[in-house]
């Protein structure tokens, strides 16, 4: 009895209703191939198949190795109805087709009878009607399963890596991952307009002879032959290929042996949009080489998260830009290994004479492009598009700059981008299109005085705070006699590199491949630099004063002698002297002890506080800056300016840098640099006095929970001062894990301002009394709640008090509330 009642319950559980669907266009009615996610509300994920004779449909479902919650689970199916035998229950259906389409989901409650659905996919943008076409140059799929996947990801070129080596000195043709069966030597069209290149060699190699030994990898793309040597060296084989029409994509600089390539190969390919940039959560966390500083704010890392990840990424291209590589861009997904769809990374390729698979490839190698993980980026420099060179006088000139982004969502910031730095944010308010997406147009001149190369980048928030973005190809500006040259940071970073490297495998690879170690590094050290100038730079007075800016600088702040120099203005072999004479190193502090103040220190200025939109900062004086250091790392820190502004009805009073001109500016007077003074209490204070009378003080004084804050205004002019207020900004570039540039991580609640960290546990925290107004500025990144302060006649002062505090536990609005009753609801006037 108990063996029947089982298995009549095992039946009902089994017995499944078949859901059946259909995917068009929604503007043409026309059967459209498509991306198919099938979850229940238990969280249970389901694939679909084609429902058709003539169509196809292939299950992907990969988990990363290392973060098990980044995992990728659907079906692909071609432009035929699919159907699903599904349980009883609720489910949510979700369609997806590349990167045009807006994302389709349905609810829907199946019990035992069949259901029918029809998802209406709405086209956002139509990048072929523009001349755009799209290509992932990373891809893992066999030849049987690509032509159904290209189409559902509307990718219209496709580049296979068919062949693949992990171990040295291995060929292609006994490749120990390749992926099988005839791999032919000429193009597949599987339409007009989508098509695969499919003979593409992946070289990424993890073992030399016996040893596990990781170099990195390197695509060898648009082959004939199939290659029947191993590597390394590089050189030889890179040669024989390029002769047959191969170009080289050298995927993810971090890799060991990366800096190598350019000089050794001639590798022009970078994915700046790579196989690490997934649609589920980002997972690889740890880089394979450290990244600078100068690349990974404020100190650099060996970690990260992905907007960190996307900076070091963009930051080694710039790099090599800069000494001279003419690399151009690409993107890659890794679908096939990695839990992502095929062309989540994209680039488009300009074509206005129309698709084909040559003009592609050459547009490609031109760079013609732009690459993406969501955003469309159009622009122009002088009416050219990406890839061209713009040849201006001996002097320079300047660079109309104009373009448009359309988006699923708002654009939350764009960038031009000039020789590496985000020299211009462009601000412009997203409007709707016909379509539903975002549209913003944009336009800036540029003035340009020597070589280099100008790009526009853009990101767009999406929910919970993850950033896609786009990324132009660069032009190219000549202005004669005046080089691009790398600065003498970034030339120390590629000799490092590739020292690193020879260090490290001496004994293990080739005598040839030590050869072109060798000769990348002799290459790298023969590169002539040009450091930018560092108007803000403050000689120590003595080799007293000196002694304790280096210690500021180094210990506490970690700064390098490249970023010592910048704050300084001094020779950078007296700085490195300096340095080793007084035995200043950079070292790991200890942990502030429970019961000691919060860490303050007057910040060295050099550094820029800044990530972004540095057009709205430049020469940032440092005397009303200071550094508050967090509680649970001696060297991570959030800058506060008290104040970077006031205003009045004279217009603005005062700027800690130089924007916009102040009343003073406009009048020729020049304000004289102060530094804090440091007093026995343990607080800082400054008092600056103006030149029509007015003086602005401000005060910082360290507790253990919190540090207070006051600013105060005195009227020494003989007319009461109106519209006072003040901006009083905290700087988060050197907080590691509250520097993204987003709105999601940060919250605003009456008088406070509060910024988490990517784990929602940790969080800084400030707010002023009287207030003007709470607000962030994610390109920076930073947050304000700025002072307003009461009207003030002939010799009297008013004043404004404010606190920043750090905070522990996800229950920050308590914080909140206790900081507000404990600081400021006792302060209040009776």
């Amino acid at each position: 009895m108990k063996i029947v009642l089982l298995t009549i319950l095992l039946c009902t559980h089994l017995q499944a209703a078949e859901l059946r669907g259909r995917i068009v266009d929604s503007q043409t009615g026309r059967p459209v191939a498509a991306r198919i996610y099938i979850t229940n509300g238990q969280g249970e994920w389901f694939f679909a198949e084609s429902a058709a004779a003539k169509g196809t449909a292939f299950r992907y479902d990969k988990t990363n190795w290392s973060q098990k919650e980044s995992f990728e689970k659907h079906t692909t199916v071609s432009a035929h109805p699919f159907r699903a035998d599904l349980p009883p229950g609720d489910y949510t259906v979700t369609v997806e087709r590349g990167k045009e389409y807006f994302s389709e989901s349905k609810s829907l409650s199946l019990g035992q009878a069949d259901v029918q659905l029809e998802i209406r996919l709405r086209r956002w943008i139509d990048l072929g009607e523009r001349g755009w076409f799209s290509g992932d140059t990373h891809i893992h799929r066999s030849l049987n399963e690509l032509p159904n996947v290209i189409q559902a990801e509307d990718l219209n070129v496709s580049m296979p890596l068919t062949y693949w080596v992990t171990k040295s000195g291995l060929p292609p043709t006994s490749g120990n991952k390749n992926i099988g069966g005839e791999i032919p030597d000429r193009l597949i069209s599987v339409d007009p307009t989508h098509v695969i290149w499919p003979r593409n060699t992946e070289y990424e190699i993890f073992s030399v002879g016996p040893r596990r030994h990781t170099l990195g990898a390197l695509f060898f793309l648009n082959h004939t032959s199939v290659f029947n040597e191993g590597v390394p060296p590089w050189g030889p084989l890179a040669r024989r290929a390029r002769a047959e029409g191969a170009v080289f994509d050298m995927d993810k600089l971090d890799w060991p042996f990366s800096m190598t390539l350019p000089h050794s190969t001639g590798a022009r390919l970078y994915e700046l949009a790579n196989n690490h940039l997934w649609r589920t959560r980002f997972a690889f966390t740890k880089w394979n080489s450290r990244a600078p500083g100068f690349l990974q704010p404020p100190s650099g890392s060996t970690t990260g998260n992905e907007e960190e990840w996307m900076n070091y990424t963009l930051g080694q291209y710039y790099t090599l830009l800069n000494a001279g590589f003419d690399l151009v861009p690409t993107a890659g997904s890794a679908n096939g290994v990695h839990p992502v769809p095929a062309g989540f990374s994209r680039v488009y390729v300009h074509l206005p004479g129309g698709f084909s698979y040559e003009a592609w490839l050459d547009g490609l190698k031109r760079g013609r492009s732009f690459v993406t993980t969501g955003p469309m980026l159009f622009a122009t420099v002088n009416g050219q598009q990406p890839g061209s060179t713009l040849s201006l006088g001996p002097g320079g000139g300047e660079l109309a700059v104009t373009g448009e982004v359309v988006s699923e969502k708002p654009v939350a910031l764009l960038e031009i981008v000039v020789n590496g730095q985000p020299m211009l944010n462009v601000r412009s308010q997203p409007k709707a299109t016909p379509s539903g997406a975002r549209r913003m147009a944009f336009s800036a001149t540029l003035p340009i005085k020597t070589s280099g190369w100008v790009a526009v980048r853009c990101y767009e928030e999406r929910h919970g705070g993850r950033l896609r973005f786009a990324h132009t190809g660069q032009w190219r500006i000549d202005v004669p006699g005046k080089p691009l040259r790398p600065s003498h940071e970034e030339k120390e970073y590629l000799v490092e590199r590739v020292q690193a490297e020879i260090d490290r495998s001496k004994g293990i690879v080739s005598a040839a491949a030590m050869g072109e170690y060798q000769a990348a590094l002799e290459h790298y050290q023969g590169l002539a630099t040009s450091d930018p100038p560092t108007p803000e730079a403050r000689p120590p007075r003595d080799d007293g004063e000196a002694k304790r800016w280096l210690r500021n600088m180094v210990t506490h702040h970690r700064y390098t002698a490249h970023e010592v120099r910048a704050a300084t203005g001094l020779p950078l072999a007296k700085v490195r002297q300096q340095l080793d004479d007084w035995n200043i190193a950079e070292t790991r502090l200890a942990k502030r002890p429970d019961n000691a103040p919060l860490k303050v220190l007057p910040y060295p200025g050099g550094r820029h506080p800044r990530i972004g939109f540095l057009n709205g900062a430049l020469v940032p004086q440092r005397e009303t800056k200071v550094s508050i250091f967090a509680p649970w790392d001696p060297h991570s820190y959030a800058v506060l300016d008290v104040p970077e502004a006031i205003w009045s009805n004279l217009g603005l009073t005062y700027l800690a840098h130089t924007h916009i001109p102040t009343i003073w500016d406009k009048q020729d007077k020049s304000l004289e640099p102060l530094e804090w003074e440091h007093n026995p209490d343990g607080s800082l204070s400054l008092l600056r006095t103006l030149p029509n009378g007015i003086a602005i003080g401000s005060r910082i004084a360290p507790g253990n929970e919190v540090v207070q804050l006051k600013l105060w205004i005195r009227n020494g002019s003989p007319e009461t001062v109106t519209g006072l207020r003040a901006q009083v900004c905290v700087m988060l570039k050197g907080l590691p894990g509250f520097n993204q540039r987003i709105r999601a991580n940060k919250i605003i609640d009456g008088n406070w301002v509060a910024c988490r960290d990517a784990d929602g546990q940790r969080w800084v925290i400030t707010g002023w009394q009287p207030l003007h107004r709470p607000w962030e500025n994610p390109p920076v990144p930073c947050m304000h709640a700025a002072p307003a302060f009461p009207d003030c006649p002939p010799g009297q002062t008013v004043e404004a008090i404010g606190i920043l505090a750090f905070h522990e536990g996800s229950d920050v609005m308590l914080r909140i509330r206790e900081l507000q009753t404990k600081h400021f609801d006792r302060n209040q006037p009776e």
